[in-house]
């Protein structure tokens, strides 16, 4: 009969080497803080070496997601060594936040890093995880990718991802690699820095979408990674995961205030 300690077993990653894409961001840096505290041997990314002074890393690499051939050498280097048993493509970025900024350029370059970006780097990754027998990609999406919150290329990027991740479970399935989708809501990281110069009030006119009353942590974003790429999560495959505080579950606001009366 299993036991506690069998099944809390499964969330640990002793002997696992787990490639975090976007390492020194505020989401990043936790995912590599938790991967690490599970016994995972963590190899970060990220676009400058620098961005990830402070970690305690197995190793790093410093490529632009959108270079091909960089990333094609980076993940040469790394196959070499090994592989990665676990990929978080977490790197991701947006400044166009309403179709009125977008423009031609605007769009290529968010679709470029978001989703053609984590293409490059994923696709060699889950070809070596399905020759060694196996392997769990999380992407790490957002809730712009279920429904309109904003941003529109980063959404329609981050939907890719949501597609892409449910390609990779149907085709690589049968050679043991999993992939699964967390998308986060509103999570309070240094990428909120801009919109908060600009508006200070911001906070109180956001936290009333969210059922829960507040943005959820980069720590439980970095838990729920943590328990799709873990044999807890053995079973789960194609799967997209909110980690949003309620925000997808409805509109709040309108019960609140058309059916609530309030």
């Amino acid at each position: 009969m299993a036991t506690a300690d069998d099944f809390f077993a499964t969330f640990r990653l002793g002997g696992k080497r787990a490639l975090i894409t976007g390492a020194g961001g505020g989401i990043g840096r936790a995912l590599v803080r938790v991967f690490n505290s599970a016994g995972a041997s963590v190899i970060g990314a990220d676009l400058e070496a620098s961005a990830m002074d402070g970690l305690e890393l197995f190793g790093r690499l410093a490529f632009d997601l959108t270079d091909a051939d960089a990333v094609e050498s980076a993940v040469t280097s790394l196959e070499s060594a090994g592989g990665a048993d676990i990929l978080i493509s977490n790197a991701g970025f947006t400044r166009g936040e309403t179709l009125t900024q977008i423009d031609r350029e605007v769009w290529e370059k968010e679709l470029s890093l978001n989703l053609t970006g984590a293409f490059h780097l994923a696709r060699p990754v889950i070809e070596g995880m399905a020759l060694r027998g196996g392997g769990s990609v999380v992407f790490i999406a957002s809730v712009n990718a279920l429904s309109h919150y904003g941003n529109p290329a980063y959404s329609a990027a981050k939907a890719g991802l949501v597609a892409y991740a449910k390609a990779i479970a149907l085709e690589r399935g049968a050679n043991g690699v999993r992939a699964n989708v967390v998308c986060p809501g509103s999570v309070r990281t240094p990428a909120w820095d801009h919109r908060l110069e600009k508006s200070p009030d911001l906070l109180r006119r956001v936290l009333p979408h969210y059922p829960l009353g507040r943005m959820v942590t980069p720590e439980e974003v970095a838990y729920a990674a943590l328990f799709l790429a873990s044999d807890a999560a053995s079973g789960i495959t194609g799967a997209v995961l909110p980690v949003d505080a309620g925000l997808t579950a409805g509109n709040l606001r309108f019960v609140n205030d058309v059916i609530g009366g309030k």
